[in-house]
């Protein structure tokens, strides 16, 4: 599920966690450095921090975090993790120039305290005969998302920056929520622009085909060059991007260029309406409670004046969001089921169910779906189709469904989100990796998004 901050309540809050942080160094003994202070959970009125250098402290908060609240802590081997961060910090010494003869890993025992200590002492001595800070946080850095990669767990993340889509598009090279699509294929095309956002401002439009970024290729010889996605990923406010461009619908190539800005947060929301006459239309953002509300409150707004044939919920780029939201739009669709399970590490599993306050719709259903369609989106869908509650189309969704994700708070303002539990569906089938097949069959290609077409939607009405 999308980790999301909101809007700072007091500045008093922000206060108490920032001194519960900062200052909270290792301590150090002749056995080594001891645990740091743990990880912390963020208020629900906090903002996102500003975050603020990597430091050893980091690293062994970090390591802590993993054990006390992954899903698999309790039977984690430390080596797991210490291994490959001490990996990353000597590729990180040797790509600066900076590595050294006794920057060698010490024996672990798989014990997490004992190997922490054994592995502090010699991170310490390598940090303390580096040059500069610079140097210092970077194998930090490069220690505590080691880590992180090591878990291999797609609700796993080390958030280093609270910066929005400062660029205003997104590709569809991309799956769920921002990473890159493991099955991305040739062209790379345009398919979300946010309306007043650079990538608007510069002229570009759904469908277009990005060729290069700063005149490199976004493909070559079929494959995607995943470095030059870094370029719409990493940008600061001001700064600006090349795009070769080829529109479909004209057959035109052009060149346009995009300058990063923080655009106006835009609240997202439900957009409904008729389609074919009778079939009610509602799109679905992200899966947030009150979303989920106004997507009922829109299916009986239109119903009032309309004797509905059915329901098409577009859930094309929806990232995911709230269990809560799901168990509701379920609950809308069927009562008393079982719509997934979270299980710990010894498979010891909780049903989730369909929140049955809700009055169910009892009309025909159909979701339309894409490769954006992640986390929460994955548990819904599985849901529709494992219990036979409606029909999918489009795409197979991200398959980014390890377990629902929580955040915590380091000392350096950054946080790491970790699973608890994870997921399987209804019918105890893993979805996390692989996703959910539709029903039926409908890409929507770049010429459609250019044209303005929409087979999936063309396709679910003739269904319905």
């Amino acid at each position: 599920m999308t980790l999301r901050w909101r809007p700072l309540a007091t500045a008093a809050a922000l206060l108490a966690v920032t001194a519960a942080l900062v200052g909270t160094g290792v301590g150090t003994s002749s056995a080594g450095p001891e645990r740091p202070a743990a990880c912390a959970r963020p208020t629900p009125e906090q903002p996102p921090p500003t975050p603020k250098p990597a430091t050893f402290t980091t690293v062994g908060q970090a390591y802590y975090c993993i054990f006390d609240n992954y899903y698999s802590g309790p039977v984690l081997d430390s080596r797991s993790l210490l291994v490959p961060a001490f990996a990353a910090i000597t590729q990180e010494l040797q790509r600066r120039g900076l590595d050294r003869a006794d920057a060698t890993l010490p024996a672990l025992t798989g014990r997490k305290d004992a190997d922490w200590s054994a592995f502090g002492k010699v991170y310490r001595r390598i940090a303390d005969a580096l040059p500069d800070d610079d140097a210092r946080a970077a194998i930090a850095a490069a220690a505590v998302q080691a880590m992180v990669d090591a878990l291999d767990d797609n609700h796993a993340r080390w958030m280093t920056r609270f910066t929005p889509n400062l660029y205003g598009l997104d590709l569809s090279v991309t799956v769920g929520p921002g990473d890159v699509d493991p099955v991305a294929a040739e062209p790379a095309h345009v398919n979300r622009i946010l309306a007043n956002g650079p990538a608007d401002a510069a002229g570009l439009e759904l469908g277009d085909e990005v060729l290069a970024i700063n005149d490199v290729p976004v493909f070559v010889n079929g494959i995607l060059n995943t470095a030059v996605l870094s370029w719409l990923t990493e940008g600061r406010v001001g700064s600006t991007v090349r795009l070769t461009v080829r529109r479909p619908v004209t057959g035109e190539t052009f060149t346009a260029t995009v300058t990063a800005a923080q655009v106006p947060s835009q609240r997202p929301s439900v957009v409904s309406r008729l389609v074919d006459g009778n079939i009610a239309y509602v799109t679905l953002p992200g899966f947030a409670p009150p979303l989920a509300d106004q997507v009922l409150a829109a299916i009986a707004d239109l119903r009032a004046g309309t004797a509905l044939r059915g329901v098409v919920l577009d859930l094309r780029g929806n990232g995911g969001g709230s269990p809560e939201a799901v168990a509701k739009l379920l609950g809308a669709l069927a009562h008393g089921k079982v719509t997934s399970y979270w299980c710990d590490v010894r498979d010891r599993c909780t049903p989730n169910r369909t929140d049955d306050s809700v009055a169910l719709l009892n009309l025909p259903f159909v979701a339309l779906t894409d490769r954006r369609c992640a986390s929460a989106c994955d548990s819904f869908t599985s849901a529709v189709k494992d219990l036979k509650l409606g029909t999918l189309v489009g795409t197979r969704t991200a398959g980014a469904v390890s377990g629902p994700g929580q955040p915590y708070l380091l000392d350096n303002g950054t946080v790491l989100g970790l699973p608890k539990h994870h997921e399987i569906a209804a019918n105890k089938e893993v979805v996390n990796t692989i996703g959910v097949a539709p029903d039926h069959h409908v890409p929507t290609t770049a010429a459609d998004l250019s044209a303005g077409r929409d087979p999936a939607l063309d396709k679910a009405v003739s269904l319905l």
